[in-house]
């Protein structure tokens, strides 16, 4: 089998599961599934001896997320590419395959989300080796999902004529958006219909032939985009203002609706897109009611829903199909069958809210309240980071640990704090805080100044490279 380069594409925000998911934290970076991310897993699936080292697609806040779920995998990539903008999965994977042709003309790429949930990665990998004949020969194959019900969420592919000399994979008929109930029953009757994965398998030449074909625009500006990228230890980003003139199409749209080229493979792989929180129901462990209870949860006559709490208590009394989720900042209650309806409000909602945390790459940080002058952190540092050496021209600090030992950087003094200790950072200090204990800091941070902005930083070191 020829080497298989994946190319994860991690650039959504997972937006329609609010207030969990949210631009500072997209579903792909949750435990939704199990004791690890979505992203983590997706990098495990694809550490086999057939695959490459993974190319990852995302925007250039995700950096370190991304960089920080692939060291926890054990995974180490080939690339990590910083969107300059959100542009679909056509350019994305069209940037891509034109990296991946340039070191390797025949080599075969596999593109897929980085958000997804598959319970049964043997028939994965199986579908996979039997897609490779027919990407070798040409093909650009989609892997189109055993339907085990009618669902009106998903596309859906048309199987046609088995493909010569590939057993398994078929040429596209046709794709079909989602369709409403009845289509989807009739879809379900018929047995010729494959729900639309977003995972495919094809060689990155054949692609950029097909894009050249039919989005010849989109292909050019990927193409300046790569000649005006920047490289650095790794980290690819693209020339903003040629990629940005790309079309936002996706993969399906843009090539795969238009090939004659096109195949699929269908596979029965527990496969979820875990787009909504209906999905996170039928995944979950269910009591004798049908519930699935996360976190400090109490109910009374309740059945059939979904209740998370991620901190405060949750009562529920007499509701049923429903899905609640708590956060410190957020609740949702919503009809679980009702659940893909987020969408709507998606425009309206803070999904970056200011209160919800923000991670970054030594930790993360939550504002607990922002006045006239003045703000409030509860910052959470993870055990042997350390933020920059920086300062601020602009404001004062005054750090207090309420747990762990901090290593705290004054100007030209360094001294530990204990919990219930404080250290005060005049405004133009050069500071650094460093956790080099085995369990994790948190402290509150008061900031007071004219201008309490994220942008007030001069970085002097950094281990992250944002120096």
């Amino acid at each position: 089998m020829p080497t298989i380069h994946p190319v994860i594409l991690s650039g959504g925000s997972g937006s329609r599961l609010w207030p969990l998911s949210r631009k500072a934290l997209a579903k792909q970076f949750l435990a939704l599934a199990g004791g690890r991310s979505l992203l983590e897993e997706t990098a495990r699936r694809l550490a086999g001896a057939e695959f490459a080292g993974p190319m990852v697609i995302c925007n250039s806040d995700q950096h370190y997320l991304v960089a920080e779920h692939l060291r926890r995998a054990g995974v180490e990539p080939a690339a990590i590419v910083l969107e300059p903008s959100a542009r679909n999965t056509g350019p994305a994977a069209a940037l891509a395959a034109l990296m991946v042709a340039e070191s390797d003309p025949g080599a075969l790429m596999l593109v897929l989300p980085s958000d997804h949930v598959i319970g049964d990665p043997g028939a994965f990998i199986a579908a996979i080796g039997t897609a490779v004949p027919a990407a070798v020969a040409g093909s650009l194959v989609a892997f189109g999902v055993t339907p085990g019900h009618p669902e009106t969420g998903y596309g859906y592919i048309r199987r046609g004529f088995p493909l010569d000399g590939a057993r398994g994979c078929y040429r596209i008929e046709h794709y079909v958006e989602k369709p409403d109930l009845e289509t989807a029953t009739s879809y379900l009757e018929d047995g010729g219909y494959d729900w639309n994965s977003g995972i495919f398998l094809f060689a990155a030449a054949t692609y950029i032939e097909e894009l050249e074909t039919f989005r010849p625009a989109m292909a050019e500006a990927c193409r300046r985009a790569l000649a005006s990228a920047s490289y650095d230890s790794g980290v690819v980003r693209p020339g903003g203002e040629d990629f940005s003139a790309c079309a936002p199409e996706s993969i399906d749209t843009a090539v795969m609706e238009n090939t004659k080229k096109g195949a699929v493979v269908p596979v029965d792989m527990g496969w979820s897109d875990v787009g909504a929180w209906s999905a996170l129901w039928d995944l979950g462990d269910k009591d004798e009611d049908g519930n699935v209870l996360i976190g400090d949860v109490t109910t009374h006559r309740v059945s059939g829903s979904y209740i998370r709490s991620e901190g405060p208590r949750v009562a529920v009394v007499g509701l049923d199909d429903a899905v609640i989720v708590a956060m410190d900042d957020a609740v949702l209650a919503v009809a679980r069958n009702r659940a893909d309806e987020l969408k709507h409000l998606a425009g309206k909602l803070e999904i970056g809210a200011a209160r919800a945390r923000v991670h970054r790459p030594w930790g993360w940080y939550r504002v607990l309240e922002t006045g006239d002058g003045f703000q409030v952190k509860h910052i959470m540092v993870e055990p042997g980071a350390k933020l920059s050496l920086q300062r601020h021209l602009k404001r004062a600090e005054h750090w207090v640990v309420t747990r762990g030992t901090a290593t705290v950087t004054v100007d030209d003094d360094t001294f530990q704090l204990a919990e219930n200790a404080s250290a005060f950072i005049p405004v133009g200090a050069k500071h650094r805080l460093e956790n080099d204990a085995e369990t994790p800091l948190h402290l509150i941070e008061v900031q007071c100044g004219s201008y309490l902005g994220e942008d007030d930083i001069e970085r002097f070191d950094d281990a992250y490279g944002r120096a």
